[in-house]
C-alpha cells in the first residue's frame, strides 16, 4: 500500500541529495519516478533540481494554483510511475498537500515530500503544517548548529550577515541569506561563533 512521505529539516540538511538519491535507487532497479519542483524555486534553473554536492535531475515545475494530482495523471498516461518526489514541499498550499493524499490513496503512488518545517520567524510553512498533519509517516533529515547542537530553526541573514527578524514569509535564497542553527542560537540571533551574543528582544 503507498505512503505519503515527509522528509523535513531545516536549510542545508541535505534534502535535495537525499530526494535525488532516492529517485535514483528507484530507477537503479528499472521503476520510473516523477520529480516535482515549485516554480518560485529557480535558484539552479527552470525544472532542475540540484543539491548543494553537484547532484542534479530534471523536474516538472509546479505554481500554487495548480493540481499536483492532475499533473501526476497527465504523466500516467504517458508511462508507469512507481514514485512521486516533491522537493521543496513547504512552498505546497494545503489543497495541493491534500491532492498529494489522492495520488497515494487513489492511484496507489508513493509520494515522497522533502522540506522546511519552519520559517525564519519560527512558523510553519503551509505546505509543511499540513504534511505533518497528513503524512503517513514523518522523518527528519538532520543537521547541526556551528555550536555542534542538533539545528532546527532558520535565521534569514541581511547583506552584512546580521539576523532577519521580519519581512515575507518566501524570500529565496541558499547559504548566503540563510544560516540553520539550534533553538538557542536562533533566539538569541546568533549567526556565527564571532557573532556578539545579543538578547532577543534586543535584534
Amino acid at each position: 500500500m503507498a505512503k505519503l512521505y515527509f522528509y523535513y529539516s531545516t536549510m542545508n540538511a541535505g534534502k535535495s541529495t537525499t530526494l535525488l538519491q532516492s529517485s535514483y535507487n528507484y530507477q537503479e532497479r528499472g521503476m520510473n519516478t516523477l520529480i516535482l519542483t515549485p516554480l518560485l524555486d529557480h535558484r539552479f534553473g527552470i525544472g532542475k533540481v540540484t543539491s548543494r554536492i553537484g547532484l542534479a535531475s530534471d523536474a516538472i515545475t509546479f505554481d500554487q494554483a495548480q493540481n499536483v494530482a492532475e499533473i501526476v495523471e497527465r504523466q500516467l498516461r504517458e508511462r508507469t510511475l512507481h514514485c512521486v518526489l516533491v522537493d521543496e514541499a513547504q512552498f505546497l498550499t494545503r489543497v495541493q498537500v491534500q491532492q498529494l493524499t489522492d495520488v497515494v490513496d487513489r492511484l496507489d503512488i508513493p509520494v515522497l515530500a522533502y522540506g522546511l518545517r519552519t520559517d525564519f520567524q519560527g512558523n510553519l510553512f503551509e505546505g509543511s503544517q499540513w504534511l505533518l498533519a497528513w503524512a503517513d509517516n514523518l522523518e527528519e533529515i538532520k543537521t547541526i548548529c556551528h555550536c555542534g547542537r542538533k539545528a532546527t530553526m532558520v535565521l534569514r541573514l541581511d547583506d552584512k550577515g546580521r539576523p532577519v527578524r521580519d519581512g515575507e514569509q518566501i524570500k529565496i535564497g541558499g547559504n548566503e541569506r540563510y544560516l540553520s542553527v539550534c533553538r538557542q542560537h536562533f533566539k538569541a540571533g546568533i549567526a556565527s561563533r564571532q557573532s556578539a551574543e545579543l538578547p532577543f528582544d534586543e535584534l
